[in-house]
């Protein structure tokens, strides 16, 4: 499964993330760090600096696509405003001449 937009591939399929039991809003790019740091969460009761290694990958996982979410949108408003700019340019009230 391939993600449009994104330069980060799909690793975890889906038989993966719903044997795992990941919530549709976490199945992303980072699912595949998810699986194994909830594992680690559910062995180790949920305390909080026993799964520290998993869980920083996985956030900079997260972090890296919100990041590259974030440099795709200011790409799409850099357009939308160069877009508007070319639209809104003024139009001469005095025709140039051909010799002039």
């Amino acid at each position: 499964m391939e993600v449009t937009g994104s330069s980060k591939k799909m690793i975890a399929t889906q038989e993966e993330m719903v044997e795992a039991k990941v919530p549709l809003p976490f199945r992303d790019q980072c699912a595949h760090l998810l699986i194994p740091l909830n594992k680690c969460r559910q062995a180790e009761f949920f305390l909080p600096w026993k799964c520290e290694d998993e869980r920083h990958v996985y956030e900079k996982c997260q972090y890296e696509l919100v990041m590259e979410r974030m440099l795709q949108m200011q790409k799409i408003r850099e357009k939308e405003a160069q877009l508007k700019a070319e639209k809104l340019q003024p139009i001469p009230l005095i025709p140039k001449t051909a010799n002039a």
